[in-house]
């Protein structure tokens, strides 16, 4: 069904036309993993031009043997980044490599092909926003000193507020003499946080409170 770019020799022509379409889907690609997600600069580069990289290392070893090889070893350089990923942009990283190996290997009618697959379901996905989490939810981790009975110490202060909350976690922090309680809770209304926090200020002695969307932090990260 699709065939190379390369059935000869590498020529000028094949090696920018390889090039080029690599570049130009890369491009693309880091625009589109730009689409209602967070993202860096730095992260945005290196996506334009992983398969520009790609296409090159997969052109210079044209072989059976030294594409394996090639192949290989451009995936593995995933783990070799510094940040730790979010699922998306290891996918993003991924899908990069396997257009510049189209690309590279003479395939662009693949690698487009595959970019617009790749592209319309992100969009798609993104659009809809498949696999966020609650608007309304939200993680609440509070301090209380350790002298304090922590079971239900905000209940009134929830039920005043239409606030349903479920610990879910408590660990101790300064040396054991306060307790950090990670709470699981749903705000009718994002306008209750302000007086909701005001109140909790009040009962714990003023210690820290943060309150994050569900879907920006994990609980884990709490």
């Amino acid at each position: 069904m699709f065939s190379s770019v390369l059935n000869g020799p590498l020529t000028a022509g094949t090696f920018f036309l390889c090039l080029g379409a690599a570049a130009v889907l890369g491009v693309l690609g880091a625009l589109v993993n730009m689409y209602k997600n967070r993202h860096t600069e730095s992260f945005s580069m290196a996506l334009a031009l992983i398969p520009m990289a790609v296409a090159m290392v997969i052109m210079l070893v044209n072989g059976n043997i030294g594409a394996g090889v090639a192949v290989a070893g451009s995936f593995a350089l995933v783990r070799f980044r510094s940040a730790p990923g979010t699922g998306r942009e290891i996918a993003a990283v991924f899908a990069a490599m396997a257009v510049g190996l189209a690309a590279g290997m003479g395939y662009l009618a693949a690698a487009g092909l595959f970019f617009a697959c790749y592209a319309a379901l992100t969009l798609a996905l993104s659009a809809v926003d498949f696999g966020g989490a609650d608007k309304s939810s939200w993680c609440l981790r509070v301090t209380v000193p350790e002298n304090v009975d922590y079971s239900h110490l905000f209940d009134d202060i929830f039920a005043n507020y239409h606030v349903k909350a479920r610990l879910s976690r408590v660990k101790t922090s300064g040396m054991g003499t306060l307790f950090d309680l990670a709470y699981d809770v749903t705000l009718p209304d994002p306008a209750f946080s302000k007086p909701l926090l005001d109140d909790m200020r009040v009962r714990n002695g003023n210690l820290s409170i943060a309150l994050v969307p569900a879907q920006e932090l994990s609980r884990d990260a709490l």
